[in-house]
């Protein structure tokens, strides 16, 4: 594997070319989306990179939870698509104290949990023996885990149908890239009803067997709502199949962090922010706060998911944390069984304004930048550098993903 960017002029002439071309215009990012190395609602790589031609989406990011395997694909396809890659990775952590205290971070459900994401690692990535021991680790635990649940809920299904039956090792062949999460067993056991039952009526009695008896609410054709349904009535907390965590799974911040570093990457905080009611986790109800949180885990960027946020919230989030000299991405996530569109949109699909579009291209450009420097055997952007290196690595980003936009035109 190789990395265009190696082959780039150096940073004086980059700009030069750049400043030369006369190319200055923002392009729609989306820096976050799950690919079927992790879960995703793609069928396949090449899918995204297609919606994302269709839409005018000029840079992506790929952010699987994990696992770095779907990187040699996402560059071999942004090359032949001409949308500029951002290579990161998401992993879920535990903060004890704030689990003791009742305290949720960005998970709305379950106190403690964090998930955490590494932005701009290296391409190709190139851990150290402990950090890839540890990811390996933290990934077979979490197989433990949902081999348990597949077993659960086979004990369960044989009470309806003796003839069903999941096979979590037939899952991971037909339904993954090699992880296999919650929502492969939910995909598995709807297309396996679905083949066991032929008519709407067989499938909704079924259904609701599968339930205690409950109704099932969501509709027979809406396959990603089933699905969803499936997850949470089975597999999660007070569900038949449900199998409590081993903390061991989880790593604590120190250790996310460390790896995301050791894969030259930047540590970036995922917000959820406001809920559709209006509502915060206890972590994030105060920006001051968490502001001062981040910064004391040395931690300087942000990133959001604006389809799942008010507009207005979103913007005075966006606007407190850019004066805070913060990176700030947006992205779409794509991280359950419904395909939607690429284009970030805030809650009731309305587009960001001007402001909020310039800033997620800024930042994207910052990870550009870090991404160049790092193929080139330079420093990246570390910590909190100062405004004007931040606006430095900005306008670099800027020449880079334009170079890489226009590579057949650049000479």
């Amino acid at each position: 594997m190789d990395n265009v960017l190696r082959e780039f002029p150096g940073r004086k002439a980059l700009m030069e070319w750049h400043k030369k071309s006369g190319i200055n215009y923002v392009v729609e990012v989306n820096a976050h989306i799950h690919s079927p190395y992790s879960f995703s609602a793609f069928d396949n790589l090449e899918q995204a990179f297609a919606m994302a031609s269709d839409e005018k989406v000029r840079v992506l990011g790929i952010n699987d939870f994990n696992t770095t395997a779907g990187y040699g694909r996402f560059y071999d396809l942004s090359l032949k698509y001409k949308v500029f890659p951002l290579f990161n990775i998401e992993f879920m952590g535990l903060l004890p104290d704030e689990q003791k205290k009742g305290i949720r971070i960005n998970d709305p459900d379950n106190p403690g949990r964090i998930y955490f994401s590494g932005k701009g690692l290296d391409y190709p990535v190139s851990w150290g023996k402990r950090s890839r021991e540890t990811v390996q680790g933290i990934t077979e635990k979490s197989h433990c885990l949902v081999r348990a649940m597949t077993a659960r809920l086979n004990e369960h299904i044989q009470t309806i149908d003796t003839g069903m039956k999941l096979d979590f090792d037939q899952v991971q062949k037909s339904y993954t890239r090699g992880m296999v999460r919650e929502r492969h067993i939910a995909r598995a056991l709807r297309e396996l009803i679905f083949d066991r039952c032929k008519t709407g009526r067989e499938k909704k009695e079924f259904l609701k067997k599968l339930y205690g008896n409950a109704e099932p609410g969501a509709g027979i054709n809406n396959h990603a709502a089933l699905e969803n349904e499936i997850r949470s009535r089975l597999l999660k907390s007070q569900g038949v199949a449900f199998v409590q965590e081993d903390p061991s799974a989880f790593l604590s911040i120190r250790e996310i962090i460390s790896i995301i570093i050791d894969g030259g990457g930047i540590p970036c905080y995922p917000v959820l922010l406001d809920d559709a009611k209006g509502r915060f986790t206890e972590f994030e109800s105060e920006m001051e706060s968490l502001c001062s949180k981040l910064r004391s885990w040395k931690v300087p960027a942000v990133e959001l998911i604006p389809g799942r946020n008010d507009h207005g919230i979103l913007k005075t989030f966006v606007s407190f944390f850019r004066e805070q000299d913060f990176v700030i991405l947006f992205g779409t996530e794509h991280n359950t069984p419904s395909l939607e569109p690429l284009r970030v949109t805030t809650r009731g699909k309305i587009p960001p304004d001007e402001k909020l579009s310039e800033t997620s291209y800024n930042g994207a450009c910052v990870i550009a930048a870090h991404q160049y420097l790092r193929a080139k055997e330079e420093d990246g952007y570390v910590s909190f550098p100062g405004r004007e290196i931040k606006k430095e690595f900005e306008e670099l980003g800027r020449a880079v993903i334009d170079r890489f936009l226009n590579l057949q035109d650049a000479g």
